[in-house]
Protein backbone atom coordinates (compact mmCIF):
# COMPACT_ATOMS: atom_id res chain seq x y z
CA UNK A 1 0.00 0.00 0.00
CA UNK A 2 1.09 3.55 -0.64
CA UNK A 3 2.44 5.58 2.24
CA UNK A 4 1.97 9.29 2.99
CA UNK A 5 4.33 12.02 1.92
CA UNK A 6 5.60 15.10 3.75
CA UNK A 7 3.41 17.94 4.94
CA UNK A 8 4.15 20.18 1.99
CA UNK A 9 2.79 17.65 -0.47
CA UNK A 10 6.24 16.72 -1.75
CA UNK A 11 7.43 13.12 -1.47
CA UNK A 12 10.89 11.52 -1.22
CA UNK A 13 11.74 8.00 -2.15
CA UNK A 14 15.12 6.31 -1.90
CA UNK A 15 16.07 3.29 -3.99
CA UNK A 16 19.27 1.29 -4.27
CA UNK A 17 20.49 0.86 -7.82
CA UNK A 18 23.67 -1.20 -8.42
CA UNK A 19 25.05 -0.20 -5.03
CA UNK A 20 24.36 3.50 -5.58
CA UNK A 21 21.64 5.33 -3.69
CA UNK A 22 19.56 7.41 -6.03
CA UNK A 23 17.54 10.11 -4.28
CA UNK A 24 14.47 11.10 -6.21
CA UNK A 25 12.78 14.38 -5.44
CA UNK A 26 9.35 14.38 -6.97
CA UNK A 27 5.82 15.66 -6.63
CA UNK A 28 4.40 12.27 -5.72
CA UNK A 29 5.53 10.55 -8.92
CA UNK A 30 4.92 6.83 -9.03
CA UNK A 31 8.08 5.15 -10.30
CA UNK A 32 6.58 1.67 -10.50
CA UNK A 33 5.91 0.29 -13.99
CA UNK A 34 2.39 0.64 -15.25
CA UNK A 35 1.88 -3.08 -15.75
CA UNK A 36 2.23 -3.82 -12.02
CA UNK A 37 -1.40 -2.79 -11.48
CA UNK A 38 -3.53 -5.48 -13.05
CA UNK A 39 -7.00 -6.81 -12.42
CA UNK A 40 -5.49 -9.71 -10.48
CA UNK A 41 -3.34 -7.38 -8.37
CA UNK A 42 -6.29 -5.09 -7.65
CA UNK A 43 -8.44 -8.01 -6.54
CA UNK A 44 -5.64 -9.26 -4.31
CA UNK A 45 -5.40 -5.83 -2.64
CA UNK A 46 -9.18 -5.73 -2.18
CA UNK A 47 -9.32 -9.17 -0.60
CA UNK A 48 -6.52 -8.38 1.81
CA UNK A 49 -8.03 -5.03 2.79
CA UNK A 50 -11.53 -6.32 3.56
CA UNK A 51 -10.39 -9.55 5.20
CA UNK A 52 -7.48 -8.19 7.27
CA UNK A 53 -7.37 -4.40 7.57
CA UNK A 54 -11.13 -3.86 7.94
CA UNK A 55 -11.66 -6.22 10.92
CA UNK A 56 -8.51 -4.87 12.56
CA UNK A 57 -9.90 -1.33 12.41
CA UNK A 58 -13.32 -2.47 13.61
CA UNK A 59 -11.89 -4.28 16.63
CA UNK A 60 -10.04 -1.11 17.69
CA UNK A 61 -13.27 0.93 17.91
CA UNK A 62 -15.00 0.39 21.25
CA UNK A 63 -17.74 2.22 23.13
CA UNK A 64 -16.55 4.13 26.22
CA UNK A 65 -16.84 2.49 29.62
CA UNK A 66 -18.70 4.69 32.11
CA UNK A 67 -19.47 4.48 35.81
CA UNK A 68 -22.96 3.24 36.76
CA UNK A 69 -24.12 6.46 38.39
CA UNK A 70 -27.07 8.55 37.16
CA UNK A 71 -28.09 12.15 37.81
CA UNK A 72 -31.52 13.36 36.64
CA UNK A 73 -32.11 16.82 35.13
CA UNK A 74 -35.56 18.35 34.84
CA UNK A 75 -34.93 22.08 35.31
CA UNK A 76 -36.77 24.03 32.63
CA UNK A 77 -36.07 27.49 34.08
CA UNK A 78 -32.27 27.59 33.84
CA UNK A 79 -31.46 24.41 31.98
CA UNK A 80 -28.05 25.44 30.61
CA UNK A 81 -26.68 26.35 34.01
CA UNK A 82 -28.19 23.29 35.68
CA UNK A 83 -26.86 20.76 33.20
CA UNK A 84 -23.36 22.24 33.01
CA UNK A 85 -23.10 22.29 36.80
CA UNK A 86 -24.26 18.67 36.93
CA UNK A 87 -21.75 17.62 34.26
CA UNK A 88 -18.87 19.36 36.03
CA UNK A 89 -19.72 17.88 39.42
CA UNK A 90 -20.35 14.35 38.18
CA UNK A 91 -17.14 14.36 36.14
CA UNK A 92 -15.18 15.46 39.21
CA UNK A 93 -16.77 12.62 41.21
CA UNK A 94 -15.68 9.98 38.68
CA UNK A 95 -18.34 10.28 36.00
CA UNK A 96 -21.62 8.65 35.06
CA UNK A 97 -24.84 9.50 33.21
CA UNK A 98 -26.73 12.78 33.08
CA UNK A 99 -30.28 11.78 32.20
CA UNK A 100 -32.66 14.43 30.83
CA UNK A 101 -36.30 13.51 31.43
CA UNK A 102 -38.92 13.91 28.67
CA UNK A 103 -39.96 17.47 27.94
CA UNK A 104 -38.97 20.53 25.94
CA UNK A 105 -35.92 22.41 27.23
CA UNK A 106 -34.80 25.80 25.97
CA UNK A 107 -31.01 25.69 26.11
CA UNK A 108 -29.63 29.20 26.58
CA UNK A 109 -26.08 28.45 25.46
CA UNK A 110 -23.55 25.66 25.00
CA UNK A 111 -23.48 22.35 26.83
CA UNK A 112 -19.90 21.52 27.83
CA UNK A 113 -19.24 17.79 28.10
CA UNK A 114 -16.43 16.54 30.32
CA UNK A 115 -14.56 13.26 30.75
CA UNK A 116 -16.48 10.15 31.78
CA UNK A 117 -19.91 11.67 31.09
CA UNK A 118 -22.86 10.29 29.15
CA UNK A 119 -25.64 12.71 28.22
CA UNK A 120 -28.76 10.58 27.93
CA UNK A 121 -31.82 12.07 26.22
CA UNK A 122 -34.98 10.15 27.00
CA UNK A 123 -37.47 9.50 24.22
CA UNK A 124 -39.64 12.63 24.19
CA UNK A 125 -36.80 14.90 25.32
CA UNK A 126 -36.20 17.93 23.09
CA UNK A 127 -33.31 20.36 23.49
CA UNK A 128 -34.06 23.64 21.71
CA UNK A 129 -30.81 25.58 21.48
CA UNK A 130 -30.86 29.34 21.57
CA UNK A 131 -30.79 31.05 18.15
CA UNK A 132 -28.94 34.05 19.65
CA UNK A 133 -25.20 34.05 18.85
CA UNK A 134 -24.34 36.01 21.98
CA UNK A 135 -25.36 32.97 24.04
CA UNK A 136 -22.35 31.09 22.64
CA UNK A 137 -19.73 33.43 24.05
CA UNK A 138 -17.03 33.57 25.30
CA UNK A 139 -15.11 32.14 22.37
CA UNK A 140 -13.49 28.70 22.50
CA UNK A 141 -10.90 26.88 20.42
CA UNK A 142 -12.54 25.50 17.29
CA UNK A 143 -11.73 24.50 13.74
CA UNK A 144 -13.61 26.25 10.96
CA UNK A 145 -13.33 24.73 7.49
CA UNK A 146 -9.99 23.22 8.40
CA UNK A 147 -8.38 26.22 10.16
CA UNK A 148 -8.07 26.63 13.94
CA UNK A 149 -9.44 29.78 15.57
CA UNK A 150 -11.19 31.13 18.64
CA UNK A 151 -14.86 31.31 17.77
CA UNK A 152 -18.41 31.01 19.02
CA UNK A 153 -18.74 27.84 21.04
CA UNK A 154 -20.35 24.86 19.31
CA UNK A 155 -23.76 24.03 20.76
CA UNK A 156 -22.38 20.88 22.41
CA UNK A 157 -18.64 21.06 22.98
CA UNK A 158 -15.79 19.12 24.54
CA UNK A 159 -12.02 19.54 24.46
CA UNK A 160 -9.29 17.31 25.89
CA UNK A 161 -11.87 14.85 27.22
CA UNK A 162 -12.16 11.06 27.18
CA UNK A 163 -15.03 8.61 27.59
CA UNK A 164 -17.88 10.88 26.49
CA UNK A 165 -21.24 9.95 25.04
CA UNK A 166 -24.59 11.32 23.89
CA UNK A 167 -27.26 8.62 23.67
CA UNK A 168 -31.00 8.11 23.87
CA UNK A 169 -33.88 8.77 21.49
CA UNK A 170 -34.36 12.46 22.20
CA UNK A 171 -34.03 15.41 19.81
CA UNK A 172 -31.36 18.12 19.50
CA UNK A 173 -32.64 21.17 17.59
CA UNK A 174 -30.12 23.88 16.66
CA UNK A 175 -32.89 26.18 15.34
CA UNK A 176 -30.56 27.52 12.65
CA UNK A 177 -33.44 28.82 10.57
CA UNK A 178 -34.16 31.52 13.17
CA UNK A 179 -30.86 33.37 12.87
CA UNK A 180 -27.74 31.47 11.85
CA UNK A 181 -28.82 30.92 8.24
CA UNK A 182 -28.48 34.67 7.60
CA UNK A 183 -24.74 34.53 8.21
CA UNK A 184 -23.84 32.61 5.06
CA UNK A 185 -23.98 35.82 2.99
CA UNK A 186 -22.07 37.79 5.63
CA UNK A 187 -19.11 35.46 6.22
CA UNK A 188 -16.81 36.17 3.22
CA UNK A 189 -14.59 38.83 4.84
CA UNK A 190 -14.10 36.72 7.96
CA UNK A 191 -13.40 33.62 5.88
CA UNK A 192 -10.74 35.38 3.79
CA UNK A 193 -9.10 36.84 6.90
CA UNK A 194 -9.00 33.42 8.59
CA UNK A 195 -7.55 31.80 5.45
CA UNK A 196 -4.75 34.37 5.45
CA UNK A 197 -4.07 33.81 9.15
CA UNK A 198 -3.72 30.10 8.51
CA UNK A 199 -1.39 30.78 5.61
CA UNK A 200 0.71 33.17 7.73
CA UNK A 201 0.77 30.75 10.68
CA UNK A 202 -0.61 33.44 12.98
CA UNK A 203 -0.75 32.38 16.65
CA UNK A 204 -4.12 31.15 17.87
CA UNK A 205 -4.44 34.07 20.30
CA UNK A 206 -4.64 36.42 17.31
CA UNK A 207 -7.34 34.41 15.52
CA UNK A 208 -10.19 35.72 17.64
CA UNK A 209 -13.63 35.81 16.05
CA UNK A 210 -16.94 35.64 17.85
CA UNK A 211 -18.75 38.94 18.55
CA UNK A 212 -18.92 41.10 15.42
CA UNK A 213 -17.97 38.22 13.13
CA UNK A 214 -19.99 35.74 11.12
CA UNK A 215 -18.39 32.29 11.19
CA UNK A 216 -21.10 29.88 12.32
CA UNK A 217 -20.36 27.16 14.91
CA UNK A 218 -20.96 23.44 14.53
CA UNK A 219 -23.70 21.76 16.52
CA UNK A 220 -21.52 19.04 18.10
CA UNK A 221 -17.75 19.47 18.11
CA UNK A 222 -15.21 17.49 20.10
CA UNK A 223 -11.52 18.49 19.93
CA UNK A 224 -8.69 16.22 21.02
CA UNK A 225 -11.05 13.72 22.62
CA UNK A 226 -10.86 9.96 22.96
CA UNK A 227 -13.49 7.23 23.27
CA UNK A 228 -16.64 8.87 21.91
CA UNK A 229 -20.12 7.41 21.46
CA UNK A 230 -23.02 9.17 19.69
CA UNK A 231 -26.05 6.90 19.43
CA UNK A 232 -29.77 6.88 18.61
CA UNK A 233 -30.77 10.54 19.00
CA UNK A 234 -32.15 12.82 16.31
CA UNK A 235 -30.62 16.17 15.39
CA UNK A 236 -31.76 18.96 13.10
CA UNK A 237 -31.40 22.67 12.45
CA UNK A 238 -27.61 22.77 12.58
CA UNK A 239 -26.06 26.26 12.17
CA UNK A 240 -23.08 24.76 10.33
CA UNK A 241 -21.48 21.30 10.21
CA UNK A 242 -23.62 19.02 12.35
CA UNK A 243 -21.18 16.55 13.96
CA UNK A 244 -17.52 17.50 13.86
CA UNK A 245 -14.95 15.45 15.80
CA UNK A 246 -11.45 16.93 15.48
CA UNK A 247 -8.11 15.34 16.43
CA UNK A 248 -10.08 12.59 18.15
CA UNK A 249 -9.65 8.84 18.40
CA UNK A 250 -12.01 5.90 18.83
CA UNK A 251 -15.20 7.55 17.58
CA UNK A 252 -18.40 5.52 17.32
CA UNK A 253 -21.43 7.17 15.64
CA UNK A 254 -24.43 4.95 15.09
CA UNK A 255 -28.20 4.92 14.58
CA UNK A 256 -28.55 8.71 14.38
CA UNK A 257 -31.27 10.54 12.47
CA UNK A 258 -29.80 13.77 11.11
CA UNK A 259 -32.32 16.16 9.57
CA UNK A 260 -31.60 19.05 7.27
CA UNK A 261 -30.62 22.45 8.64
CA UNK A 262 -30.01 25.39 6.34
CA UNK A 263 -26.73 25.69 4.44
CA UNK A 264 -23.29 24.07 4.93
CA UNK A 265 -24.96 21.63 7.34
CA UNK A 266 -22.70 18.65 6.62
CA UNK A 267 -23.93 15.58 8.45
CA UNK A 268 -20.79 13.98 9.91
CA UNK A 269 -17.30 15.41 9.32
CA UNK A 270 -14.48 13.56 11.13
CA UNK A 271 -11.35 15.70 10.83
CA UNK A 272 -7.83 14.52 11.65
CA UNK A 273 -9.39 11.57 13.47
CA UNK A 274 -8.32 7.95 13.89
CA UNK A 275 -10.51 4.84 14.22
CA UNK A 276 -14.00 6.06 13.31
CA UNK A 277 -17.19 4.03 12.81
CA UNK A 278 -20.31 5.57 11.23
CA UNK A 279 -23.13 3.07 10.89
CA UNK A 280 -26.92 2.69 10.66
CA UNK A 281 -27.55 6.42 10.35
CA UNK A 282 -30.12 8.33 8.31
CA UNK A 283 -28.57 11.59 7.12
CA UNK A 284 -30.51 14.29 5.26
CA UNK A 285 -28.60 17.52 4.63
CA UNK A 286 -28.25 20.56 2.39
CA UNK A 287 -24.57 19.76 1.97
CA UNK A 288 -22.33 16.69 2.24
CA UNK A 289 -23.74 13.77 4.22
CA UNK A 290 -20.39 12.29 5.29
CA UNK A 291 -17.18 14.20 4.57
CA UNK A 292 -13.76 13.08 5.75
CA UNK A 293 -11.40 15.98 6.40
CA UNK A 294 -7.90 16.67 7.71
CA UNK A 295 -7.19 20.40 7.93
CA UNK A 296 -6.62 23.16 5.39
CA UNK A 297 -3.35 24.11 3.69
CA UNK A 298 -0.42 25.12 5.95
CA UNK A 299 -2.64 25.13 9.01
CA UNK A 300 -3.42 21.44 8.53
CA UNK A 301 0.02 20.07 7.71
CA UNK A 302 1.38 19.70 11.28
CA UNK A 303 -1.50 17.49 12.40
CA UNK A 304 -2.29 13.78 11.99
CA UNK A 305 -4.22 12.39 9.02
CA UNK A 306 -7.72 11.03 9.16
CA UNK A 307 -7.31 7.29 9.01
CA UNK A 308 -9.05 4.00 9.68
CA UNK A 309 -12.66 4.96 8.95
CA UNK A 310 -15.60 2.61 8.42
CA UNK A 311 -18.89 3.92 7.00
CA UNK A 312 -21.57 1.25 6.64
CA UNK A 313 -25.32 0.60 6.49
CA UNK A 314 -26.32 4.28 6.18
CA UNK A 315 -29.01 6.08 4.20
CA UNK A 316 -28.13 9.45 2.63
CA UNK A 317 -30.18 12.28 1.14
CA UNK A 318 -28.61 15.59 0.18
CA UNK A 319 -30.09 18.55 -1.60
CA UNK A 320 -26.89 20.22 -2.86
CA UNK A 321 -23.89 18.20 -1.62
CA UNK A 322 -22.26 14.79 -1.91
CA UNK A 323 -23.45 11.56 -0.40
CA UNK A 324 -19.88 10.68 0.52
CA UNK A 325 -16.77 12.76 -0.02
CA UNK A 326 -13.18 13.25 1.07
CA UNK A 327 -11.98 16.85 1.29
CA UNK A 328 -11.63 19.50 0.42
CA UNK A 329 -9.93 20.17 3.77
CA UNK A 330 -7.56 17.20 3.73
CA UNK A 331 -4.03 18.63 3.93
CA UNK A 332 -2.80 16.18 6.56
CA UNK A 333 -4.04 13.29 4.42
CA UNK A 334 -6.82 10.67 4.48
CA UNK A 335 -6.21 6.93 4.27
CA UNK A 336 -7.67 3.52 5.02
CA UNK A 337 -11.34 4.24 4.35
CA UNK A 338 -14.04 1.57 4.01
CA UNK A 339 -17.59 2.34 2.81
CA UNK A 340 -20.16 -0.41 2.33
CA UNK A 341 -23.85 -1.28 2.23
CA UNK A 342 -25.10 2.30 1.95
CA UNK A 343 -27.94 3.90 0.00
CA UNK A 344 -27.93 7.41 -1.44
CA UNK A 345 -31.50 8.24 -2.36
CA UNK A 346 -30.69 11.48 -4.18
CA UNK A 347 -28.14 14.25 -4.46
CA UNK A 348 -28.28 17.65 -6.10
CA UNK A 349 -24.56 17.25 -6.79
CA UNK A 350 -22.30 14.23 -6.30
CA UNK A 351 -22.73 10.66 -5.32
CA UNK A 352 -19.00 10.39 -4.53
CA UNK A 353 -16.46 13.21 -4.61
CA UNK A 354 -12.76 13.38 -3.79
CA UNK A 355 -11.68 17.02 -3.76
CA UNK A 356 -8.52 19.01 -3.24
CA UNK A 357 -6.50 21.79 -4.91
CA UNK A 358 -2.85 22.91 -5.28
CA UNK A 359 -3.00 24.79 -1.96
CA UNK A 360 -3.56 21.60 0.02
CA UNK A 361 -0.75 19.09 -0.40
CA UNK A 362 -1.39 15.86 1.47
CA UNK A 363 -2.81 12.64 0.08
CA UNK A 364 -5.91 10.49 -0.32
CA UNK A 365 -5.15 6.78 -0.47
CA UNK A 366 -6.49 3.31 0.24
CA UNK A 367 -10.22 3.94 -0.26
CA UNK A 368 -12.47 0.87 -0.56
CA UNK A 369 -16.18 1.10 -1.42
CA UNK A 370 -18.65 -1.68 -2.16
CA UNK A 371 -22.37 -2.58 -2.27
CA UNK A 372 -23.83 0.90 -2.67
CA UNK A 373 -27.05 1.89 -4.42
CA UNK A 374 -27.66 5.42 -5.66
CA UNK A 375 -30.82 7.03 -7.04
CA UNK A 376 -30.68 10.26 -9.05
CA UNK A 377 -27.60 12.50 -8.81
CA UNK A 378 -26.05 15.25 -10.90
CA UNK A 379 -22.56 13.72 -10.86
CA UNK A 380 -21.48 10.12 -10.24
CA UNK A 381 -17.80 9.79 -9.34
CA UNK A 382 -15.60 12.88 -9.44
CA UNK A 383 -11.93 13.29 -8.60
CA UNK A 384 -11.29 17.03 -8.36
CA UNK A 385 -7.78 18.50 -8.08
CA UNK A 386 -8.67 22.19 -8.51
CA UNK A 387 -11.49 22.64 -5.99
CA UNK A 388 -11.70 26.31 -4.94
CA UNK A 389 -8.01 27.04 -4.71
CA UNK A 390 -7.22 30.66 -3.91
CA UNK A 391 -3.45 31.12 -3.92
CA UNK A 392 -2.30 29.15 -6.93
CA UNK A 393 0.41 27.31 -5.04
CA UNK A 394 2.09 24.08 -6.06
CA UNK A 395 1.33 21.73 -3.18
CA UNK A 396 -0.21 18.94 -5.21
CA UNK A 397 -2.28 16.22 -3.60
CA UNK A 398 -1.40 12.57 -4.06
CA UNK A 399 -4.39 10.40 -5.11
CA UNK A 400 -3.66 6.65 -4.99
CA UNK A 401 -5.44 3.33 -4.59
CA UNK A 402 -9.22 3.61 -4.93
CA UNK A 403 -11.33 0.47 -5.26
CA UNK A 404 -15.04 0.55 -6.16
CA UNK A 405 -17.12 -2.64 -6.33
CA UNK A 406 -20.78 -3.43 -6.91
CA UNK A 407 -22.07 0.13 -7.12
CA UNK A 408 -25.31 0.97 -8.93
CA UNK A 409 -26.24 4.52 -9.88
CA UNK A 410 -29.68 4.67 -11.45
CA UNK A 411 -29.42 8.11 -13.03
CA UNK A 412 -26.76 10.77 -13.55
CA UNK A 413 -28.03 14.02 -15.03
CA UNK A 414 -24.62 15.48 -15.93
CA UNK A 415 -21.15 13.89 -15.59
CA UNK A 416 -20.80 10.19 -14.84
CA UNK A 417 -17.14 9.43 -14.00
CA UNK A 418 -14.57 12.24 -13.97
CA UNK A 419 -10.97 11.48 -13.03
CA UNK A 420 -8.84 14.57 -13.65
CA UNK A 421 -5.37 14.59 -12.18
CA UNK A 422 -2.57 17.02 -12.80
CA UNK A 423 0.51 16.78 -14.95
CA UNK A 424 2.60 17.38 -11.84
CA UNK A 425 0.76 14.72 -9.83
CA UNK A 426 -1.35 12.25 -11.86
CA UNK A 427 -4.06 10.18 -10.23
CA UNK A 428 -3.06 6.50 -10.14
CA UNK A 429 -4.54 3.12 -9.35
CA UNK A 430 -8.31 3.42 -9.54
CA UNK A 431 -10.25 0.19 -9.96
CA UNK A 432 -13.95 -0.21 -10.83
CA UNK A 433 -15.56 -3.65 -10.72
CA UNK A 434 -19.25 -4.40 -11.36
CA UNK A 435 -20.15 -0.71 -11.29
CA UNK A 436 -23.17 0.41 -13.35
CA UNK A 437 -24.63 3.80 -14.24
CA UNK A 438 -27.99 3.08 -15.84
CA UNK A 439 -28.59 6.49 -17.38
CA UNK A 440 -26.17 9.31 -18.11
CA UNK A 441 -25.70 11.88 -20.90
CA UNK A 442 -21.91 11.56 -20.63
CA UNK A 443 -19.44 8.69 -20.48
CA UNK A 444 -16.19 8.70 -18.50
CA UNK A 445 -13.65 11.53 -18.61
CA UNK A 446 -10.10 10.55 -17.69
CA UNK A 447 -7.09 12.86 -17.97
CA UNK A 448 -3.70 13.11 -16.26
CA UNK A 449 -4.34 9.72 -14.72
CA UNK A 450 -3.01 6.23 -15.22
CA UNK A 451 -3.65 2.69 -14.07
CA UNK A 452 -7.40 3.20 -14.29
CA UNK A 453 -9.03 -0.22 -14.57
CA UNK A 454 -12.66 -0.95 -15.47
CA UNK A 455 -13.84 -4.53 -14.93
CA UNK A 456 -17.43 -5.28 -15.99
CA UNK A 457 -18.31 -1.61 -15.56
CA UNK A 458 -20.74 0.22 -17.84
CA UNK A 459 -22.47 3.51 -18.44
CA UNK A 460 -25.80 3.18 -20.21
CA UNK A 461 -25.02 0.11 -22.30
CA UNK A 462 -21.36 0.94 -22.91
CA UNK A 463 -18.75 -1.32 -21.35
CA UNK A 464 -15.85 0.89 -20.30
CA UNK A 465 -12.37 0.01 -21.52
CA UNK A 466 -9.33 -0.01 -19.27
CA UNK A 467 -7.26 3.19 -19.25
CA UNK A 468 -3.53 2.56 -18.97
Amino acid sequence: MASSGGISGYYWRAKAVIGTVLILFSLGCNTQPKDDFTKERAQQIITEAWSTTYPKILSAIQAPTLRDTTVFIQDTTDFSNSINKAISQLSADGGGTIKVNPGVYKVGGSIFLASNIRLYLENGTELWFSPHPSDYLPVVKSRWEGTFLMNYSPLIYAIDAENIAITGKGLIDGQAEKKWHEWKRKQDDDKKRLRQMGNDKSPLKERVYGDGHYLRPSTIEFINCKNILLEEFSIKGSPFWTIHPVLSENVMIRSLNIGAGTTNDDGIDPESCKNVLIENCIIHTHDDCVALKAGRDQDGWPYPPTENVIVRNNTFITEVGSGFCIGSEMSAGVRNVFVENCELIKSGKHAFQFKSNPDRGGFIENVFMRNIEVGTVKYGFEFTTDYKGWRGNEYFTKYRDFYFQDILIKEVTDKSIVIKGRLEEPIRKVYFENCVIDQSPQLEVVSEASQILFENTKINTNILPTKD
